[in-house]
């Protein structure tokens, strides 16, 4: 047996309707069946989907503050005012604040932007900020990505006869600020989606100003989209389609030069945006001042670009470096509370880089599958600041807000927030968390929730049907590459990598192979056996090489619902396949010199165990095949490594015939008398037998009764017992340890698994019969 490290939850076990309107697209099965999975029941449901359109967009009027907007817009234009874009310092806040700036300067505002400082200023509205713009002249400040929550500095900028036009996405407090103008779908009645990402909403808003379908920023807004983890569904599909395209083949002298640094050419993916593009504009904000990242998109020069694209490289290293070490820090730290008896785990530290500390919360997530907050301490305010990320089962903001009286300052969403708090507050937040999750979550919370598609054969897995399923990207949230469920018996087994830490199997079904490839999942390589059906959780993809295109897998998770048998029998180097990291695993020897270490048990230890077995190793033969099927009785094992080693065996030399044994005890009463030391060689000679035979022959005979030894001779006992061969102890000794050989040794490995699985299954029949009754 092998656990997943996930919980599948296997969605296409759900109740689906069988009869649809999908029969007359021309797709595959599985694909009409993950289309019906994804709600989508219609064919012109399932087109628009498969095909978006950007007419499928909605009205930005919906938003029924948005023509106040236009409307004070213009009028800043008209009589000259300068109007300052307040954005944020993530990727979705710069391309938010680029898309604004350039929508604004096109209309021909004077306008220029502003992003808060992530050490100094924090996430949001400041009211410092809003003074000094007040004072630089600004009459107007439109906030993207934020200012949902910025209330007191609303009214500070009103009190100063400064407007405020607020669009953002992120989720809405008690109090709404007294904004002229609040563009935010989730405040909008009559707009029907809910999900935009920052530099939507500030995308819809340009449009509607504009009055015209401004394409030129689609590039902007895709990376915003897909770097804010925002469900790619309903208008951000679409917005995400035809961004990636737009991406692909940009004119903007800054993502060119950005593209370049991630080596990107030709067309760019959600992929690519997720792990490369929108990390490394990131990176800017987490490090330094983000002004640096809308400088990078909003130049028109390539030189400049350039320089600016290279350091924004330079930057994203050195946050890689940053994340390691303070990822390592926060372990320690969580090792020393103990961290697996809490349910919410809290670190805090001095000297940690605040802008970082979302991605270390991430790791922590990853690592201990629990909801992580990290904070950096400051000492001069005595306050803390950072970042929180949580699991599916844990709704952070809504938690966070029940004891809201803690924070100073607080916003995000259900997975991911932001915050800052008295240092005192700290352990009052972490008990009152720790509270709240323990009466939510169960021990099932704490383990990857991996949604299952469908279950697919081998022989079902082509080019053409990875072909239909590239239909279904964008993939992202609320849009998850399929995940498939196979069960199939692997061919070959191998660690890849230069430090093994890879897995690829080749899978078999009905003549059908296929690779697969497990990126991290390398340790599972020892606890996996060819012989035994893998249940595994993958994707499909293309595998490229050469020029020749063939289907591959890419490995999810995997699990062993059986007992697995790893055969090292003979092998001098088992001893390289011990876990030491499991704590339930034992080494089981029945002979004395083998229990050599305290890591070795005998047969009395091992009969005490009664919980789990992760891993048994047999190390040495027992003198009877009951020795050891007594002890696998009652044991639930989820793998044995049979590791036997046989230097002077049985099986091989053979137990003497009746016929043998009565010749020889004729001869002897023939001769009268039976010179060992002389005879015994020219016996062997004679007969073609080896002389450890003859010695195991007159042993019988002696213990028998029926030979006895009169000085140097050997010679016939007198009126003997009749006794039969079976009688001696050292026969039946032979006959047990030969047929130990023969089954646990010299047997193939199926019989060998045979044999052991009905030892193992043996010890249930009583209680079925037990309960059951019959």
């Amino acid at each position: 047996m092998l656990a997943s490290q996930s919980n599948w939850i296997f969605t296409y076990k759900d109740q689906i309707e069988k009869k649809s309107q999908l029969e007359d697209l021309s797709l595959s099965s599985v694909v009409k069946e993950l289309l019906m999975q994804r709600g989508l029941k219609t064919k012109e449901d399932a087109e628009k989907f498969l095909y978006p359109a950007l007419d499928q967009l909605h009205d930005p009027a919906l938003f029924h503050q948005i023509e106040i907007a236009k409307k004070r817009i213009e009028q800043a234009i008209e009589d000259g005012e300068s109007i300052l874009v307040y954005g944020d310092y993530d990727a979705d806040g710069v391309t938010s604040t680029t898309l604004m700036v350039e929508a604004l300067r096109e209309k021909g505002a004077m306008c220029d932007y502003y992003i808060p400082n992530r050490f100094t200023e924090g996430y949001g509205p400041n009211e410092a900020a809003f003074r000094e713009a007040y004072k630089q002249g600004f009459q107007l400040i439109i906030t993207v990505d934020n200012g949902i929550a910025g209330v007191g500095e609303v009214k500070v900028a009103n009190e100063l006869g400064m407007d405020v036009i607020i669009t953002d996405h992120h989720e809405v407090q008690e109090e709404l600020p007294e904004a002229l103008a609040i563009i935010h779908p989730k405040c909008a009645e009559d707009y029907p989606f809910k999900e935009l990402a920052g530099v939507g909403v500030a995308f819809k808003f340009a449009t509607y100003l504009l009055g015209y379908f401004p394409k030129q920023f689609l590039d902007l807004v895709v990376i915003g989209t897909i770097a804010d983890l925002v469900p790619l569904h309903d208008e951000n599909r679409v917005l995400v389609h035809f961004g990636l395209k737009a991406l692909s083949s940009t004119d903007r002298a800054g993502l060119k030069a950005l593209k370049k640094q991630c080596s990107l050419d030709g067309h760019v993916t959600e992929e690519d945006i997720g792990f490369r593009i929108g990390p490394r504009l990131n990176a800017v904000g987490r490090l330094q001042d983000a002004n640096m990242a809308v400088d990078l998109l909003l130049t028109n020069d390539p030189d400049e670009a350039g320089e600016l694209a290279e350091y924004v490289q330079e930057l994203n290293t050195e946050r890689q470096k940053v994340v390691a070490t303070i990822a390592e820090e926060a372990i320690a730290e969580i090792e020393q509370q103990d961290g697996s008896d809490h349910y919410v785990l809290v670190v805090a530290k001095e000297g940690w880089n605040p802008g970082v500390l979302g991605i270390v919360a991430s790791k922590l997530v990853q690592t201990y599958c629990r909801p992580a907050i990290v904070l950096a301490i400051d000492p001069e305010t005595q306050s803390a600041k950072g970042s929180a990320r949580s699991i599916d089962g844990f709704d952070l903001f809504t938690s966070c807000m029940q004891h809201k009286s803690l924070f100073t300052h607080f916003g995000g969403h259900a997975q991911a927030a932001g915050m800052t708090l008295p240092v005192d507050n700290v352990s009052v937040l972490r008990d009152e968390l720790d509270a709240l999750a323990k009466e939510q979550l169960t021990e099932d919370d704490f383990k990857p929730q991996l949604r299952i598609d469908a279950a697919i054969d081998l022989q079902d897995v082509d080019l053409s049907v990875i072909g239909e399923l590239n239909h279904l990207a964008p993939f992202g949230m609320g849009n998850p590459k399929p995940a498939f469920h196979i069960t199939a018996k692997p061919a070959e087994i191998r660690q890849i990598g230069a430090t093994k830490n890879h897995l690829k199997i080749k899978f078999a079904q009905d003549g059908i192979q296929l690779d697969a490839i497990g990126f991290g999942l390398g340790d599972k390589y020892t606890k996996l056996s060819k012989d035994t059906a893998i249940e595994a959780v993958v994707e499909l993809q293309e595998n490229e090489w050469n020029g020749i295109r063939k289907p591959q897998l890419f490995l999810k998770d995997l699990a062993v619902k059986e007992w697995q048998l790893f055969d090292y029998r003979g092998a001098k180097q088992w001893q390289q396949q011990l876990d030491q990291t499991l704590a339930n695993q034992y080494i089981l020897a029945f002979h004395d010199k083998e229990k050599e270490t305290n890591d070795v048990i005998g047969p009395e230890q091992f009969d005490t165990i009664e919980q789990e077995i992760e891993a048994l190793y047999l190390v040495d033969l027992p003198q009877s095949l009951e020795d050891l099927s007594d002890l696998l009785k009652g044991k639930q094992i989820n793998r044995i490594y049979a590791c036997f080693q046989l230097n002077d065996g049985y099986f091989f030399q053979k137990i003497p015939s009746r016929e043998e044994f009565k010749w020889l005890y004729q001869l002897i009463l023939k001769r009268k008398y039976f010179d060992y030391k002389t005879d015994a060689p020219k016996l062997a000679s004679h007969k073609g037998w080896k002389l450890e035979k003859v010695k195991f022959m007159f042993q019988v005979f002696h213990e028998l009764g029926f030979l006895t030894r009169e000085g140097a001779t050997i010679v016939p006992t007198e009126s003997p017992e009749k006794k039969d061969l079976t009688e001696s102890p050292i026969y039946q000794k032979a006959v047990k340890q030969m047929e130990v050989e023969e089954t646990l040794y010299y047997s193939t490995y199926q019989q060998l698994k045979q044999w052991i699985g009905e030892q193992l299954h043996a010890a249930s029949k009583p209680e079925e019969e037990m309960v059951y009754g019959f």
